[in-house]
């Protein structure tokens, strides 16, 4: 009996850690009131990477925020992994560049974080990017599901950023 009372106590205090406002994702991003990701270092690989490639805080491109919706009108995002595609080059990387990262959809607008790019001619490295916000394009519509974010239109900006903030 005492490993079921165990066992059971575990869970209950697993749920109860998970329903605070400083709960961590599985990345280990600490999550907002809102459940928007919180304050995020970039990796010390990712920083030196980014030296390397001459992509410097602010470098901007456009991208399509989901391979397998390119060039549609309304997409559906889903809180998780994401594959995006670069459409315009970003400093050495170029157009067709693959970014994958991780989409959050908690609060008014959705969150797109890139940790890695996968040029067209070469192996994966690690970047910090993120998706922006500008002339509403990360806005999601009022019929967006919990854990979804329905969006008008398939493309953003993306920009190179040393933190996540």
């Amino acid at each position: 009996m005492p490993v079921m009372r165990t066992t059971a106590l575990l869970s209950i205090t697993a749920a109860l850690l998970a329903t605070t406002s400083g709960c961590t994702t599985p990345g280990g991003v600490a999550l907002r009131p809102d459940g928007t990701p919180g304050l995020q270092e970039c990796s010390e690989e990712a920083l030196k990477t980014m030296r390397i490639l001459r992509l410097r805080v602010g470098d901007s491109s456009l991208v399509e925020l989901d391979a397998n919706q390119m060039r549609s009108r309304r997409i559906t995002l889903y809180d998780g992994p994401v594959e995006s595609v670069l459409m315009r080059d970003m400093g050495i990387l170029e157009t067709t560049t693959r970014l994958y990262g991780q989409v959050w959809t908690s609060g008014p607008q959705v969150v797109i974080r890139y940790y890695e790019a996968y040029p067209p001619d070469g192996d994966k490295v690690p970047i910090c990017a993120v998706a922006r916000l500008s002339e509403d394009q990360l806005r999601k519509r009022p019929e967006s599901k919990p854990g979804t974010a329905i969006l008008d239109g398939s493309m953003a900006a993306v920009s190179i950023v040393d933190a996540f903030r």
